[in-house]
């Protein structure tokens, strides 16, 4: 190649948290950043610094060095800090589809605050990259990704492949989405430290720069090449310039300069070759020996998994659409607190669960935190709706509104918890209302509607108990209440409410539909004896040993399952069952399992760690030692549903191992649909050829299944991201895994990774015929979104006690998947967001409305017709709700 140019861009990769606490790492960042300011004004040849893709950098520095916001803002100003588009760097595939656009979404609002963002999307070490980042950055304004995983560069050498998809000549390629949409892709194939630390000594810097040229030369596809001088936690080399004259003057033929992402991307986009690879969908390494995808991390400290799922839901699925319903204050202050609060928590070293004990411990409060403000805005909503709500045609006082926000039908039981009886502080000593409030005796209570249509219902008396209000207007206000906890299965369309009223008297007594062993439903047979078996009545197929607890060794680290060398998987024995909840509506049974497993790996694992040996060169085994670990499984099943909805609760007890679900299937096909972000992604069963490693995780959102062309199986999970399909019939889902250690590269054990604690995992297993897949993902999102319930008062009001707030055919479609209705962000309306998840254009009705880009930017679509896998954003109008 003639006339080379080499870019040298300087970078330090900032994970705020992993081998060190975020504090630590904080520490350091000032000390980058101070030193990078020196080097701005003492070095007029130091031209820029890139700062890692994401905002939240600045906000660390500036929380210890406020003095220098003014600084801050001169060198970004004057180009020499880059900074954005994204507000943290984020593990796609862990958090959900809607945090991977708010992360943008702030991103670019933070960077916005400061000037101008450097618009590349960059995953320079993201553990796999989703199939719909390039639509993602396209509807976010950016049209070029960098990233260090998931394909295979080829060069020069013709290296045959079996399937080009994943892998490209060259480090330049195009990275075609799940719908179509295209950017260009930088592979950093020598990876992102490939200039790091450019010797200045002539000798040094002859040997370094023979082999890296060598190297970016074996994929280029133009004359301007790319060196990434940084790496993790780098420092920023203070005698760059000087490294710099250095390589001119050793090699006259090339052009080094200290350049940005912004001059090089202009520069490379003006010299591509008219053929470039493209790239297609997800990029998970999958033309590789399978070691080192790191998919494993996506059940490494499965509790973080949950939260995440719980707390960004709370904000997607709860707060944001509840604010819509009731008409209330738009905490939008408050929500991007929350929202920034959980973003802190999605980068890959954190949410993955793969750095040292004390930054998880960190991240658990920062869940709280996003719960506590989550909840303190529903509450808030709530309490300024509950008074609007027209009732006074009710029966009885004791009123309770049950509100489906999610944007998804939705079958479940609701427990509300009604004050029958209080004792207000002012009315009594608390000593002595709490005394009046238990000595009441309280009649036999039933549930109708407000049409007197009655309702099945559990009804439990929790004696008397300490409550309080935090009027707005006034001081706080406790009493003593007596409280009735009442239980009914509800049945609502998305974004609907609906009221009932619990009256004294009997309830009617109605045959329940578990009977001698069998629970019978207008969709399934399930009976349980030595194991479970499910009639599917739809497909006429029945699944004998339906649902299996397996339990194996984990010699591996938190990035990595490694399964001990001749080791046999342990599974848990059905020991019993008992009937917990018989109704004519729906029956809930406890299934017994126990699983006897060694307390841990042997002793020769620790001597192995300690000595840094590959995982895959251990030979330690399983203690002899044993323990039982007992998992009772809640398994309810509605009469008006065809899913089957199991919580699994046990205590950990065991390290150095891995407890799965085991769902046997009658899958022909050797392909499986699963949920990821913004796509229902369509895998292989089994892996490459080049692929070594036994196993072939995956990466999961709500579900997974397995379908051919008659029958399918659908998992449905929350917050367990990991599964793998064994043989082609078998969907195995992780429910823990227990490690000791960090991994990567030294030794930081980590003994909270062995996860010693109590588990409640929830996940929900559907029959279904082939051609109804999408009702049953449907089905599956609605799982994630419990309902929301209030006791109200009898009065008169101006919203109706049973309603429903948007009608949208995208609501009712089974291909069409919405995961967002929110207040826009300019507060003139609102914005709903969904995506079609199947492989074909779906019809929609015309719509008048405004359709948007991610960042709520007006953005042209083909009305009538959504493209497969296309997300689409619209904005409705106030007076349209």
């Amino acid at each position: 190649m003639e006339n080379v140019v080499v870019h040298i861009i300087s970078h330090s990769h900032w994970d705020r948290e992993w081998y060190l606490p975020f504090e630590s790492h904080r520490m350091q960042l000032v000390e980058l950043f101070d030193n990078l300011f020196d080097l701005f004004e003492n070095d007029p040849e130091f031209k820029s610094f890139h700062l890692d893709g994401q905002t939240i950098v600045l906000d660390d520095y500036l929380e210890i060095r406020p003095e220098n916001r003014d600084k801050v803002q001169r060198y970004i100003d004057e180009g020499k800090l880059k900074i954005g588009p994204f507000y943290i760097l984020q593990d796609d595939y862990l958090i959900s589809s809607e945090a991977n656009v708010r992360n943008t979404l702030i991103g670019q609002q933070e960077a916005a605050k400061w000037g101008k963002s450097t618009q590349i999307g960059y995953f320079p070490d993201t553990f796999g990259n989703m199939g719909q980042a390039p639509q993602i950055l396209q509807k976010s304004g950016i049209h070029v990704a960098a990233f260090g995983r998931g394909v295979k560069p080829i060069g020069f050498d013709n290296q045959v492949l079996e399937d080009e998809q994943f892998t490209s000549q060259f480090s330049e390629m195009y990275w075609q989405g799940a719908d179509g949409s295209r950017v260009l892709g930088i592979l950093f194939a020598n990876w992102y430290s490939n200039g790091n630390e450019i010797p200045v000594d002539k000798d040094e810097a002859l040997t370094f720069w023979k082999q890296k040229l060598a190297e970016v030369r074996d994929y280029a596809s133009t004359n301007q090449w790319l060196m990434m001088n940084g790496c993790d936690h780098q420092p920023v080399q203070k005698n760059l310039s000087e490294a710099i004259r250095v390589a001119n003057e050793l090699f006259p033929d090339v052009t080094f300069v200290h350049s940005s992402f912004d001059e090089y991307v202009q520069a490379v986009e003006s010299a591509l070759p008219e053929q470039l690879s493209t790239v297609i969908g997800e990029l998970t390494s999958q033309e590789t020996d399978g070691w080192y995808t790191l998919a494993n991390t996506s059940s490494s400290r499965i509790y973080l998994k949950q939260a995440f799922q719980e707390n960004s839901n709370l904000l997607e699925q709860v707060v944001e659409p509840l604010t819509i319903i009731t008409g209330g204050h738009n905490h939008k202050d408050q929500l991007t607190y929350a929202w920034k609060t959980l973003l802190q928590n999605a980068p890959h070293d954190s949410i993955c669960g793969c750095s040292v004990d004390e930054v998880h411990r960190e991240m658990e409060t920062r869940f709280a935190k996003v719960n506590q403000v989550g909840n303190f805005v529903k509450s808030n909503l709530l309490n300024e709706w509950k008074g609007k709500i027209a009732t006074a045609k009710a029966q009885s006082d004791y009123l309770f509104t049950v509100i489906n926000t999610g944007l998804h039908d939705k079958v479940d039981t609701v427990s509300t918890v009604i004050d029958v009886a209080t004792c207000d502080f002012k009315e009594l000593h608390p000593t002595e209302g709490y005394k009046k409030m238990a000595a009441l005796t309280l009649p036999s209570y039933r549930v109708e509607d407000l049409d007197g249509r009655p309702v099945e219902a559990k009804i439990e008396d929790l004696g008397a108990n300490f409550e309080y209000d935090l009027p707005k207007d006034k001081f706080r206000q406790a009493r003593i209440a007596r409280q009735v906890r009442v239980t009914i299965p509800v049945h609502l369309a998305p974004l609907s409410w609906t009221t009932f009223q619990l009256l004294e008297g009997e309830q009617e007594h109605r045959d329940g539909i578990y009977q001698n062993g069998v629970i019978d439903t207008p969709f399934v047979t399930v009976s349980v004896d030595d194991n479970i078996t499910v009639y599917d009545k739809t497909t006429h197929e029945a699944y004998e040993d339906f649902i299996r607890f397996e339990d194996r060794g984990d010699i591996g680290n938190e990035y990595i399952y490694f399964q001990p060398q001749g080791t046999e998987p342990i599974f848990a024995e059905l020991k019993g069952y008992e009937v917990l909840e018989n109704t004519a509506r729906y029956a809930k049974i406890l299934l017994k399992h126990e699983l006897t497993v060694p307390v841990s790996a042997d002793e020769k694992l620790e001597e192995e760690q300690k000595g840094i040996i590959e995982f895959m060169k251990r030979e330690a085994g399983r203690s002899e030692e044993l323990t039982s670990i007992p998992l009772e499984t809640e398994m309810t099943i509605f009469v008006d549903n065809p899913q089957i909805r199991c919580k699994t609760r046990f205590t950990n007890t065991a390290k150095d191992h891995r407890i799965r679900l085991l769902v046997k299937t009658h899958n022909t096909r050797p392909s499986n649909d699963s949920e990821s972000i913004y796509e229902v992604v369509t895998r292989p069963n089994k892996p490459a050829a080049s692929w070594e490693n036994p196993e072939n995780p995956q990466h999961q959102q709500a579900f997974v299944s397995l379908y051919d062309d008659e029958k399918g199986v659908t998992v449905s999970n929350k917050g367990l991201n990991e599964y793998e399909i064994l043989g082609d019939d078998t969907i195995a889902v992780t429910i823990l895994r227990a490690s000791g250690e960090l991994g990567d590269w030294g030794y930081f054990p980590t003994p909270e990774a062995q996860c010693l604690r109590e588990f409640e995992v929830e996940f929900a297993l559907e029959c279904h015929q082939a051609q109804e897949r999408f009702s049953a993902y449907r089905r599956a999102k609605a799982l994630q979104t419990p309902f929301t319930s209030l006791q109200l008062a009898r009065q008169e009001g101006g919203v109706a006690a049973t309603g429903s707030l948007l009608s949208h055919s995208v609501l009712s479609i089974p291909q069409i998947c919405p995961t967002a209705f929110k207040v826009a962000e300019n507060e003139e309306g609102y914005v709903l967001r969904y995506y079609n998840m199947c492989s074909e254009n779906v019809r929609v009705p015309e719509s008048q409305h405004l359709f948007l880009d991610l960042l709520e930017r007006p953005y042209p679509v083909h009305r009538g017709l959504i493209s497969p896998q296309e997300i689409r954003t619209e904005f409705i109008k106030k007076e349209e709700i």
